[in-house]
């Protein structure tokens, strides 16, 4: 496995774990479960983790697409700063959950106040993911930049 192959297979976990993990925590929340809200605490530090795999296999997976065909050094470029907040991001997420995960365990007055915090980190996660899912799918999928010179041909106009 190369280093493109590794990062199309680690790149999608940071995105999809605090999506994942924040339905958790809101059903922690409505069923008042301790224990479920913990579980998110820890799904969302696994977040940090697969955000470090990602990102560290990022140049490598750069150094592999920088000269295929139709990848331009501003699609790569624009992929980069995005990553770069969105990692950021997640590891803030991943310390201030571990935080809230300690403080739910000894029941400290500060875990509501963390709680908050991190549902509000999470939804910026997954809003900044977004967009950083975007920006490297637009590297190699042409489909769905937003100035595509060359729409791909739909089935319909295929058959005519």
């Amino acid at each position: 496995m190369n280093d493109a192959h590794f990062h199309l297979v680690v790149n999608h976990l940071p995105i999809i774990i605090p999506i994942v993990s924040l339905i958790v925590l809101v059903i922690g929340l409505l069923i008042k479960s301790e224990a479920v809200k913990r579980t998110s605490y820890l799904l969302f530090m696994i977040t940090g983790i697969t955000t470090v795999l990602a990102f560290s296999s990022g140049e490598g997976a750069e150094e592999m697409a920088e000269n295929l065909p139709g990848v331009t050094e501003y699609l790569i470029h624009e992929h980069e700063e995005k990553a770069e907040l969105f990692s950021l991001m997640s590891y803030v997420l991943s310390f201030v959950s571990l935080l809230a995960l300690l403080a739910n365990w000894k029941q400290n007055k500060f875990s509501k106040w963390l709680l908050i915090i991190v549902s509000t980190l999470a939804i910026l996660v997954i809003i900044i993911g977004r967009e950083v899912g975007t920006t490297g799918g637009e590297i190699r999928h042409t489909e769905i930049r937003k100035n595509t010179k060359n729409p791909p041909i739909r089935s319909e106009e295929r058959d005519e």
